[in-house]
């Protein structure tokens, strides 16, 4: 008997499943998994939502709506290529697995825990029964061909490579509709119907875009840098952060002190290479912020006061300095600090000088255009995303807000003298 199961989706609308086909039916198996499952408690954004009020959508969420864009790519691709049909299991379960090894807040974990959710993505995917062995019904080198694309060296596949890890792929273009969705910051959205018609395949086999797509390409990669300029980079994420980092420093410097800490986020914090599967899957964001609000409630000074301002919102605040020199902000350093011990603040804790960076358009792992006749790079093709390709830093120092008004002022002194 077929089977239909349907997700309505925010951006893709009607996501519908048919049992009848067996790589879909693979996807159904793997969705219903404890491992996939998990994915539902594994913020999208991290703490985003503490700036964006409308970022709380998933890991889940996010990895049904690349297996969609997956879905369609591949349909297109097989009408100009009809052998791309073998491909088929290898590229649905790798869009919809490539996120299953993201650790709590998402990419925070990767700060917080020396965790690589890619690495984990493929453990997952290679050892971990539940996954692998629905996976080995429909292909016993499944496990191993997915894993593989998790791999940031490992190549065995150009076309689906492209598809599931480049600077344009189905987790991109997902991730950027959906982000500018919940945030509502809406500076435009990827013509992601115009991008699907204009893939084609070049002649070395690898995937390409036609010329009319280029315009739409454009589009994509300009809502990419601002997005990362506003929301993946904005200043209260880096506070955020900073704040969540020091309560895990706190933690491992202070462990011989009374705090209350379950197995599984013992083995996180302090022996991350030990982690087993039960303990990775007993660890998401539900089970950190409930150690969050145990730990506000019951622990010591300074691990109370970091964890009532993250959870509570009541955040420390952060100026840029980008514009002073290296001394100029090493004095600014001091100065703070300073403040900070008049304030009763622990200035290693609550003080400090917070350095981000986007890295703008890498070209060596970006589609190419193909004409018909020659292939081209998209930057040579393109004086916007010429401009895309270069990287921008920025730095903040990062403080209480009770000195707020002279850390301000000091700044500006500085800057009124440059």
């Amino acid at each position: 008997m077929t089977i239909q199961r349907i997700f309505h989706d925010p951006i893709h609308k009607e996501i519908v499943f048919d049992s009848g086909k067996p790589e879909e039916l693979m996807i159904m198996e793997l969705i219903d998994t404890v491992a996939f499952q998990r994915l539902r408690r594994i913020k999208q954004l991290g703490a985003a939502s503490l700036l964006f009020h409308g970022a709380e959508s998933s890991r889940f969420t996010h990895s049904i709506g690349v297996f969609c864009i997956a879905r369609k790519i591949f349909k297109k691709l097989i009408e100009s290529k009809s052998s791309f049909c073998e491909n088929k299991f290898v590229l649905y379960g790798a869009a919809l697995l490539h996120d299953l090894g993201h650790g709590p807040l998402s990419h925070t974990s990767e700060v917080l825990f020396d965790h690589n959710h890619e690495e984990w993505s493929r453990k997952l995917v290679q050892n971990y029964s539940p996954i692998n062995s629905i996976l080995k019904k429909y292909d016993n080198k499944l496990p191993r061909q997915i894993g593989e694309l998790f791999e940031s060296k490992q190549i065995f596949s150009k076309p689906l490579k492209t598809l599931i890890s480049s600077e344009i792929d189905c987790d991109r273009l997902d991730y950027l509709l959906r982000d500018s969705y919940n945030t509502g910051t809406k500076y435009g959205l990827v013509d992601l119907e115009r991008i699907i018609s204009a893939l084609t395949f070049s002649p070395d086999g690898n995937i390409a875009i036609k010329p009319k797509g280029v315009i739409a390409i454009e589009h994509f990669l300009v809502l990419r840098n601002l997005m990362y300029r506003t929301i993946y980079n904005h200043r209260i994420n880096e506070i955020s952060t900073w704040i969540l980092e020091k309560i895990i420093y706190t933690i491992k410097h202070n462990y011989s002190k009374k705090i209350w800490l379950d197995k599984s986020l013992h083995k996180w914090i302090f022996s991350p290479g030990n982690v087993d599967f039960d303990e990775f899957i007993r660890c998401d964001d539900i089970t950190f912020y409930y150690h969050l609000i145990r730990w506000k409630d019951e622990s010591f000074e300074p691990l109370s006061t970091l964890c009532k301002m993250f959870i509570d919102r009541d955040l420390l605040k952060a100026s840029d300095i980008s514009f002073l020199s290296m001394i100029e902000r090493l004095e600014i350093l001091a100065f703070a600090r300073k403040l900070c011990k008049s304030n009763n603040y622990d200035s290693e804790i609550f003080c400090g000088i917070k350095e981000r960076s986007f890295n703008g358009f890498e070209t060596n792992n970006a589609l190419k255009i193909w004409d018909g006749t020659f292939q081209n790079s998209l930057e040579n093709s393109s004086a916007l995303i010429k401009t895309l390709i270069k990287p921008e830093e920025s730095t903040f120092i990062i403080y209480p807000g009770v000195i707020k008004n002279e850390i301000e002022n000091q700044i500006s002194t500085l800057k009124n003298h440059i």
